[in-house]
């Protein structure tokens, strides 16, 4: 009798495509060139990721730099002491210009104003529905927000921007309120419900949502403000945005182009590398200590490349990116701040493992592959959700929340300036047969 394990492995053997093939049939695999740049797949002026030069054909390391409308990230958010840069640089993706303080005001309230659940959201869909995993669930909220719409269809794209807007504002509320709801469901946790406040910025609401006293400082909102200003945008090729835009150009509704973002943004190569970041330095630190010497943490870091610590892949999560070589702007911005919260939580000896730690993973990469890597935006993200007291369960969410906003500008650019259907094509590498 066949088993559908028989024929699972029947396919392995007769139906693989060895991946030399895609070099032979001069297919981009992944959307590759060979040089590992990105195949160019759209035009945009959301967002531009710099991380090499083109020298004529030949491709040039360089220092990365992260544009939204072409200001660069360091000069829009270095200097700023507020705890309204995520909502300002929202508004910079989706408009093309920074406000004013006036416009800026009335953006903020905006958001404020269409923050609100619809009337029974809350009680029949998050209290009564809880999930064991978070972006399924809100997956799941964005569809069912769909049917609160009545023009839910609409193709125009000043209603999609309104619609999306509706969307960006209802974020925090939906991730906040199913956290505490499935710890109540499943783990018996005591509910509490804070409602948005018209007078706090996103990153402060937040704060004040998950905390059970309401209570947070200045320096705590201002570093996950940062945090969600960084994960904004980053360019129209990352997986998610490039989910977005390849389902809005279908003429779906803005609702299943969102969620099929948020499940692309879910996996672990791409927003969930945050979470994988931070369990390996977590055991890292349990394995060697603190006070670990060069040696051990260089150790440590070439039995990961071994495949014999945390999940056996090989990978160094927090390392490395398919553009930045010599730097990620992000990561250098994280770094510095994480620093200052590090010593003011009293974690300074946490912050100068992961330093010492990145120093030496550099090093083997160096002397082992001959590679330069840098630190992602993910090696410190994770670091300082932890220093915020926020459960590693929500680290992708608030990625996702964050991220909206260059969803939603990438998805009404392609359909004003394109407005084709994202349509590629593979070749078929099959045998012909025919029927006996």
């Amino acid at each position: 009798m066949f088993t559908l394990h028989q024929y699972y492995l029947r396919y392995l053997e007769e139906q693989s495509i060895p991946k030399e093939w895609y070099q032979m049939y001069h297919v981009k695999n992944g959307l590759r060139n060979e040089d590992g740049t990105g195949v160019l797949v759209g035009l945009t002026k959301v967002a531009d990721v710099v991380g090499y030069e083109m020298k004529g054909t030949m491709k040039k390391d360089a220092q990365g730099k992260l544009y939204y409308r072409g200001y660069e990230i360091q000069e829009l958010l270095e200097k700023e002491d507020t705890c309204n840069q995520y909502e300002r640089c929202g508004f910079l993706l989706l408009f093309g210009f920074l406000p004013s303080q006036e416009e800026l005001s009335v953006w903020q309230s905006v958001l404020a104003e269409h923050a609100a659940l619809p009337d029974g959201f809350l009680e029949k869909q998050i209290l009564r529905g809880s999930s064991k995993n978070l972006m399924n669930k809100l997956m799941q909220d964005i569809l069912t927000l769909y049917e609160y719409d009545d023009n839910a269809d609409a193709l125009d794209n000043e209603t999609r921007l309104y619609q999306g807007i509706a969307l960006i504002a209802k974020l925090p509320s939906l991730i906040c309120y199913n956290y505490a709801s499935k710890q109540h469901a499943l783990h018996g946790h005591s509910l509490y419900i804070h409602p948005m406040a018209k007078d706090r910025s996103t990153a402060e609401n937040i704060l004040r949502m998950l905390r059970s006293d309401g209570k947070y400082t200045k320096e705590e909102a201002q570093i996950l403000d940062l945090m969600l200003a960084l994960h904004s945008d980053h360019g129209g090729g990352n997986n998610s945005t490039f989910v977005n835009v390849v389902m809005g150009s279908t003429g779906t509704d803005l609702y299943a182009a969102f969620a099929g973002a948020i499940g692309a943004l879910k996996g672990p190569k791409h927003g969930g590398a945050n979470c994988k970041a931070a369990q390996m330095m977590k055991e890292l630190m349990r394995k060697t200590g603190l006070d670990a010497s060069e040696a051990e943490l260089k150790e440590a870091a070439a039995q990961l490349l071994r495949k014999e610590g945390f999940d056996q892949s090989g990978l160094l999560y927090g390392f490395g990116h398919a553009i930045y070589t010599y730097s990620d702007p992000r990561a250098e911005l994280l770094q510095d701040q994480a620093k200052a919260l590090a010593i003011a939580k009293g974690k300074q000896k946490e912050f100068a493992y992961y330093e010492r730690f990145a120093k030496c993973v550099k090093a083997l990469l160096k002397e082992e592959k001959g590679i330069t890597v840098c630190t992602n935006v993910d090696y410190y993200s994770g670091f300082v959700y932890e220093l915020l007291q926020i459960p590693e369960e929500l680290y992708t969410p608030l990625f996702a929340c964050a991220r909206s906003m260059g969803w939603l500008a990438h998805n009404i650019e392609h359909q004003l300036a394109s407005g084709k259907i994202v349509r590629p094509a593979t070749r078929y590498v099959g045998t012909l047969k025919h029927v006996k």
